[in-house]
């Protein structure tokens, strides 16, 4: 969450000419409500449950696609797995410190149900921080890892671009 999935993604999309699909926009689109209606209505459990359901249609059916995951995706259940074994793909790791997804994430929380009753930065770093630990494991299997901390759009999407097709850095 707020390492740029999805700018960096859709730019990505366009550099390679691959279609780009966010797989939280599917979920909407599928089950016909916001991500934040069905964490209100139906829990976290539910959500991950079909969130890891769609994972496998989109990697199944979805050929020279940048897929766009949300932070939690490949935690659950077989998801890293599916991601790291599905067809003719990588997955990339977008990395960024605890201290910029605060500073990105504190003005938007009211938009992302997971940080949105965070009321200070400093709850929110302790949130981010919990989260990275348990997450890293997951996130440290990915094919590519690239820090988007500092660098601009341009440079992370150049740098995603060289380790795909050159094996470069």
């Amino acid at each position: 969450m707020g390492s740029g999935k999805s700018v960096i993604g859709k730019k990505l999309s366009e550099v390679l000419k691959y279609d780009y699909l966010d797989l939280d926009d599917y979920i909407q689109l599928k089950e016909g409500k916001t991500i934040t209606e069905i964490f209100k209505g139906k829990g976290e459990i539910y959500f991950r449950k079909i969130e890891s359901k769609y994972l496998k249609e989109v990697i199944d059916n979805k050929l020279n696609t940048v897929i766009s995951l949300g932070g939690g995706t490949p935690c659950y259940g077989e998801n890293m797995s599916k991601i790291k074994n599905a067809k003719n793909s990588s997955s990339i790791y977008l990395k960024a410190s605890i201290s910029v997804l605060a500073e990105r994430l504190f003005l938007e929380k009211n938009h992302r149900p997971l940080i949105s009753h965070i009321h200070d930065k400093e709850e929110l770093i302790e949130f981010i921080g919990k989260h990275m630990f348990e997450r890293s494991p997951y996130y440290m299997q990915s094919d590519i890892t690239i820090d988007t901390g500092q660098n601009s759009i341009d440079e992370a999407v150049e740098t995603v671009v060289l380790k795909l097709f050159y094996n470069i850095l």
